[in-house]
């Protein structure tokens, strides 16, 4: 535990990045007392540490010609076994202690990918929401004119993430074009027409139910005819519920920062493309899922509860928080318990606290926390990155054959970590350790850089 008091001590405030490395460290614990080189060359202290922190101003012009400032920021946590890969986010809570625990999170699901890739994370407190396209446009070049100097195809490849899509990724990288004087695959989740991979945009909702699939597949079960509880609307919460769909099961909520919706009928594929339609070309909320729905149920946030009553209220076998993180508490993990689901997959970033964690591993449901189950979105920016490098474009089959092979390796190498140190069937355990070894391994190889 010094480690964790380590990183308390010198980063107090930084309560997310705290999380995550306390997540990590309790399950690497058998690791490090089985291995004294690891303790011998100060592992811990290394990898919590982040290579490089970049953080700059962005200022920025609005439609009423007035000049705006945004905070910039680019975490290059690791690098020990390629190039820094990560999100940008564009969201107003972005700050460093959300932005560590994002990279930290990352360096370790990179290397459950077996893909060269290291971990790291950006973005800025700007919201791009309510903003035209003009004023995103302004931005997204006023963010790219200083970062264009700290990435690069060989050195950080960012990506999308929560407020950063295909528009945004569009104005980030004509920018660099124009700086840089290359084109190259500076970035992932580009279009198809300049670079882009086909499967990508599905890839992290995809993934997750690949992977909710092979460990249902332990128990000798499959997704069919399963009703699923499905948080946010977003790109990961839409191809969740197609995935969900094309094997069978049945989305039954999703929802936004306003509030969820609940579909007793389910949402089936006309429902999915209005939704589809209603987030993505209209930017709408969630609440008007319920003017073309009218059977469906539209329940407002409540911040004076403590719980999420999508979580609480309906019966269901499968839940895929898709979100953002911490939005599972102790009491939630509880109610979802409580209602008969017994398989958690995380499409979200940490999307569940540590009391939370407990309980569904010691509840020991099928529970497939975010470093595992939502690598598929970083593994299908590493086969973006492949393409790009040799020129060429895979048809969508084999895209998605590569995605379904590397989550099931990612599958198979938590379960067998996790009996391999004693805690069989624990899927925390054995994505942190097998994560955590490739890392160290290679950082121990190339000496105290």
């Amino acid at each position: 535990m010094d480690n964790i008091n380590f990183v308390t001590d010198r980063d107090p405030h930084e309560k997310e990045f705290h999380q995550a490395v306390t997540e990590v460290i309790e399950s690497v614990m058998p690791v490090l007392d089985q291995n004294p080189l690891y303790r011998n060359e100060n592992i811990m202290q290394r990898i919590v540490e982040p290579e490089r922190v970049i953080m700059f101003r962005v200022p920025w012009m609005d439609d009423q010609k007035q000049v705006q400032v945004n905070r910039g920021f680019r975490i290059e946590m690791n690098s020990a076994i390629g190039p820094y890969k990560g999100g940008l986010r564009f969201h107003p809570s972005v700050n460093l202690s959300i932005l560590k625990f994002l990279a930290f999170e990352q360096v370790f699901k990179n290397a459950l990918t077996s893909l060269p890739m290291g971990g790291g994370k950006g973005g800025s407190d700007f919201d791009p929401k309510g903003k035209s396209d003009t004023e995103v446009m302004r931005f997204c070049q006023s963010f790219m004119a200083e970062l264009f100097r700290h990435i690069g195809p060989n050195t950080d490849v960012p990506a999308g993430d929560i407020g950063v899509g295909a528009r945004e990724i569009g104005y980030l990288f004509g920018m660099y074009k124009k700086l840089a004087n290359e084109f190259t695959g500076v970035l992932t989740g580009k279009s198809l027409n300049w670079g882009g991979s086909l499967i990508r945009p599905e890839a992290t909702g995809y993934g997750s139910v690949y992977f909710a699939s092979e460990m249902l597949a332990t128990r000798g079960e499959n997704l069919e005819g399963k009703r699923c509880l499905v948080s946010g609307s977003g790109n990961v919460a839409q191809y969740t519920m197609e995935k969900l769909l094309d094997l069978g099961a049945t989305p039954i909520t999703f929802s936004d920062s306003s509030g969820y919706i609940y579909d007793e009928e389910g949402v089936d594929r006309e429902k999915l493309e209005h939704i589809m339609y209603l987030k993505n070309v209209m930017r709408g909320r969630v609440s008007e899922y319920v003017e073309t729905y009218p059977d469906a149920v539209f329940v407002p946030v409540d911040h004076e509860l403590d719980h999420n009553p999508m979580w609480k209220e309906h019966k269901a076998q499968c839940a895929f928080p898709s979100a953002t993180q911490n939005e599972i508490n102790g009491k939630d993990a509880q109610h979802l318990i409580d209602n008969g689901v017994y398989v958690v997959c995380e499409g979200a970033n940490m999307p569940t606290v540590h009391e939370g964690i407990e309980i569904f591993v010691d509840n020991k449901i099928l529970y497939g926390p975010g470093k595992a189950a939502n690598a598929g979105g970083v593994s299908v920016s590493g086969l973006e990155m492949s393409q790009n490098s040799m020129r060429l474009n895979w048809p969508k089959d084999e895209v998605d054959n590569r995605l379904k092979h590397i989550m099931k390796n990612i599958h198979r190498m938590c379960m067998d970590t996790a009996e391999q140190y004693g805690e069989p069937g624990n899927y925390v355990a054995g994505a942190n350790i097998a994560g955590f070894v490739k890392v160290v391994d290679s950082m121990i190889d190339q000496g105290v850089v």
